[in-house]
């Protein structure tokens, strides 16, 4: 007689009884139970519900201060609460690389983001791969922050992914080979990329730009070059979530005092160094400032009539001559300006003038705790990203001079719907400043004349002034990018008429 088969359900009665298998279905069934009580319980201790989740870590730029990181990372946290979700990633643009593009960034903040700009926008037209670009460390601020250190590095990547592949680092292939290092054409148009740089490119397989400020021309180029530049400084740069966070708490603490103005009061010592610009200082301080000019040697300019280049309206105002032009413009005594500056030559004495005629004077020294502030020290690049998220926010943007970061800032004000930067036209103003100090002008013909010297440099919507052949002189592409500005035009309407 054959043997009977087992049923299904037998032989599963079978292997439940063997003792190994019981213990791992037991430990299986405590794990399941144990995580779902865990989950459950998150809320009541404290944490995410969503721990799966991993966020992106972020540096303390490596000092162990347990007090620092925890007034860190509760910001963080903070910022994190009122963060919308992320959009989509944008389809990855697929493309056949022609080779690898490495940028050394030169300058201060506001001139390497143009220049990041610039060169995501060459390595798109010439289908290149880019790496990380790397920031500059050998500036008189001799900053060591690195590019994650100042933006978010992933956003970058992930909002450009459509647009061009950009990586952290060459492939190990290339690890052992010199790429060749050069200085682009400045204000150089598409056509000499395509022509001078793309075959270097295909014969050494990768290349180094040793500087890249203004290598792109300001005008002539394609539109979609020319909005791809928006794209990336208005969309893909972002500040890592530790600077936003410390920037919109700034930003809450300014507004709850109603409207404020930010002074972009450029008087530092580089810049007087640099420039030459010695009026009202001492003896001892223009001797200071003249030795400062020739122990740089790439400061190329070292005899400088100062008084010449002020008349000129190449020099940033002192406080003194701002609080004087403030004040003729029309702003309150009790007017909240926030300065947005590195220190300012001659300290506080310097800026007794201002002070006397404008009190409410804050700086993020009076903002943020030692603690947040800590983080930033010896980062002077760090801090500029603080003054820009202020800038761009306030309800009245006023630099003293037409540096890099007062141009950017203007730009980005104006793409976020025009929103008022007075641009001072310093060459008349010393002038009537003259006269006035002078008693050749009464105190109302003198403010008269401010006023109607800016009635129309409110950061209108106009067309970039464009002189051919001297790119220096026409209007540059970052402080007024008018092919992108359409919609912050419309946007500018609608205020007015709702307004109205």
């Amino acid at each position: 007689m054959s043997k009977q088969r087992a049923s299904p359900a037998a032989a599963i009665r079978r292997r439940i009884g063997d003792p190994g298998l019981l213990r791992w279905a037991a430990r299986v069934t405590f794990s399941i139970v144990v995580w779902t009580l865990l989950l459950h319980l998150f809320p009541f201790l404290g944490f995410s519900r969503a721990p799966l989740l991993v966020s992106r870590p972020f540096c303390l730029d490596g000092r162990n201060n347990s007090t620092a990181a925890s007034a860190a990372a509760s910001v963080v946290a903070a910022s994190e609460v009122g963060r919308r979700a992320s959009p989509a990633l944008p389809p990855r643009r697929l493309y056949k690389s022609n080779g690898y593009l490495l940028v050394s960034c030169n300058g201060g903040l506001n001139q390497m983001r143009a220049a990041i700009c610039d060169m995501v926008t060459v390595a798109r037209y010439l289908n290149l791969t880019m790496v990380i670009p790397e920031l500059d460390k050998q500036s008189f601020w001799a900053d060591p922050s690195d590019f994650g250190d100042i933006f978010d590095v992933h956003h970058f990547v992930d909002s450009l992914r459509d647009e061009v592949k950009i990586i952290k680092e060459l492939p190990q292939k290339f690890s052992g080979k010199v790429p060749l290092s050069m200085q682009p054409i400045s204000w150089s148009s598409e056509k000499y990329y395509l022509r001078q740089i793309l075959p270097l490119v295909q014969k050494h397989k990768v290349i180094r730009f040793s500087k890249t400020d203004t290598r792109l021309a300001n005008n002539g180029l394609p539109l979609k070059l020319q909005k791809l530049r928006c794209h990336v400084n208005y969309n893909a740069l972002r500040f890592t979530p530790f600077i936003e966070a410390l920037g919109n708490k700034m930003i809450s603490t300014l507004r709850k005092s109603g409207s404020f103005v930010v002074l972009h009061l450029r008087y530092e010592m580089d810049m007087l160094a640099f420039s030459g610009c010695t009026h009202g200082c001492s003896d001892e301080e223009i001797e200071e400032l003249t030795r400062m000019r020739y122990s740089y040697p790439w400061w190329k300019e070292k005899e400088i009539d100062s008084e010449k280049k002020r008349l000129e309206g190449l020099c940033p105002l002192t406080p003194g001559e701002t609080a004087i032009v403030l004040k003729a413009l029309g702003f309150p005594r009790d007017t909240r300006i926030y300065i947005a500056s590195g220190e300012i030559y001659g300290g506080e004495k310097r800026l007794a003038a201002l002070k006397a005629e404008f009190p409410n004077i804050v700086r993020k020294e009076m903002l943020l705790s030692d603690d947040e502030l800590r983080l930033f020290r010896k980062h002077s690049t760090q801090m500029a990203a603080l003054d820009y998220l202020v800038s761009v926010a306030s309800n009245v943007f006023i630099p003293s001079n037409d540096g890099n970061m007062a141009k950017v800032v203007e730009g980005h004000r104006r793409f976020t719907g025009f929103h008022r930067t007075i641009q001072l036209d310093r060459k008349k103003l010393v002038e009537l400043i003259d006269l006035f100090e002078d008693q050749e002008l009464s105190w109302d013909e003198f403010s008269v004349a401010v006023k109607e010297l800016h009635w129309g440099r409110m950061s209108q919507p106009t067309r970039r002034r464009v002189i051919p052949g001297q790119p220096k002189e026409e209007e540059y592409f970052y402080a007024n990018p008018h092919e992108c500005l359409g919609p912050a035009i419309k946007r500018r309407e609608r205020l007015k008429h709702t307004e109205i």
